[in-house]
C-alpha cells in the first residue's frame, strides 16, 4: 500500500475512533505510519483528506446500508436492517450526525450531504413504494421519500442514545399505522 492509501486508511481509522472534528494532521500520519509531510503532497491539506476519507467512506458504507434494507421485503425487515447497520457502523453514523454541525463551516461538506440526502430520498421512497406508489409522480415520490428519510433519522437517533428502549422496525410500522388512522 502506498501513502495515499494509508493516509486514506489512517483518516478512515481517525474519523471513526476520534470524529471528524477531533481528528488532526497527527492523528492521521501517525495512523497512516508516514510523515505529516506526505498529506501535503498528496491531498494539498487535512480538511481535503478527511474529506475524501469521509466520501469514500459513506460510500462503502451507503452499500452495506442498501443491502441491510434491501434484503427484507416487508417495510418492518426493512426497518430492521437500519437497525441492523446502526449496530455494526455505529462509529459511521455517529460521524455523519457531527457533520451535520458542521455543514455552515463547509461548503464541500454541506454539498456532499445534500446530495447524498436527495439521493438517499430517492431511495428510500423505491424501496418502500408499494404498488399505488410506484405510479406516483416525482412530487409525491419526493414527499414518500422525505418522510422515511425523518423517520430513518430519528429511529438510528434513537438507536445512538437508548438502543434498550429505541423501536424495532414492527415497532415503526405499528406507528405508522396508529399514525394513519388519524
Amino acid at each position: 500500500m502506498g501513502n495515499r492509501e494509508a493516509l486514506l486508511q489512517g483518516a478512515k481509522q481517525c474519523l471513526f475512533e476520534k470524529g471528524f472534528t477531533r481528528t488532526t494532521a497527527r492523528d492521521i500520519a501517525t495512523a497512516a505510519g508516514v510523515s505529516l509531510a506526505a498529506i501535503g503532497y498528496h491531498f494539498g491539506s487535512t480538511e481535503a483528506l478527511l474529506n475524501q476519507a469521509l466520501f469514500e467512506a459513506v460510500g462503502e458504507w451507503g452499500a452495506r446500508l442498501g443491502e441491510a434494507m434491501g434484503a427484507g421485503g416487508d417495510p418492518a425487515a426493512i426497518w430492521d436492517g437500519v437497525v441492523a447497520s446502526v449496530r455494526s457502523d455505529r462509529a459511521m453514523w455517529t460521524v455523519q450526525y457531527e457533520l451535520v454541525g458542521q455543514i455552515d463551516r463547509a461548503d464541500q461538506l454541506h454539498t456532499f450531504l445534500m446530495d447524498s440526502h436527495r439521493y438517499a430520498r430517492g431511495e428510500l421512497a423505491g424501496l418502500f413504494a408499494s404498488r399505488t406508489e410506484s405510479a406516483a409522480g416525482d412530487e409525491e415520490r419526493r414527499l414518500l421519500g422525505g418522510l422515511y428519510q425523518a423517520i430513518l433519522g430519528g429511529l438510528v437517533m434513537q438507536w445512538l442514545i437508548d438502543p434498550q428502549n429505541a423501536p424495532t422496525g414492527a415497532d415503526i410500522v405499528a406507528a405508522l399505522k396508529l399514525a394513519a388512522r388519524d
